[in-house]
């Protein structure tokens, strides 16, 4: 039973719960990126390749016999999915780079409390981790 409670306490952690929000809009967004690249950037790119579908492209290393499928290298389908992490990576990075950005800008506007060398905002008269007056 204890184990069970403490599993309890752990997973209803902000952290944990935070986790789970993350993966879930993770997967929405992986989805989004998905289909912007199948239905919005694949189409005009085939168009100006000459009308050509990525995702149709494979080779055949065994055709079809006796009732079996057809194995078939998808090398178009992988081009789609390389496609999506690139807009994924770039999109990660720019939101990275941005986030930093504005992290950088906030730890300028602070000042070292001279107790606990903790960072405070200039502005502050009283550490907000030591309580100390500044």
């Amino acid at each position: 039973m204890a184990l069970w409670k403490e599993f309890k306490t752990f997973a209803v952690k902000g952290s944990v719960v935070d986790l789970a929000i993350g993966v879930i809009i993770g997967a929405s967004f992986g989805k989004v990126i998905s289909s912007l690249v199948a239905d919005v950037a694949m189409p005009p790119l085939g168009i100006m390749l000459g009308g050509v579908d990525f995702s149709g492209f494979h080779i055949i290393l065994k055709p079809a016999m006796n009732g079996n499928p057809a194995i078939s290298l998808n090398y178009g389908v992988f081009i789609n999915t390389l496609l999506d992490f690139l807009i994924v990576a770039s999109i990660i990075f720019f939101v990275i780079k941005i986030m930093n950005r504005v992290h950088l800008t906030s730890l300028l506007r602070t000042k070292e409390c001279p107790y606990c060398i903790s960072p405070i905002s200039d502005k502050a008269t009283k550490c907000k981790f030591c309580g100390s007056e500044v």
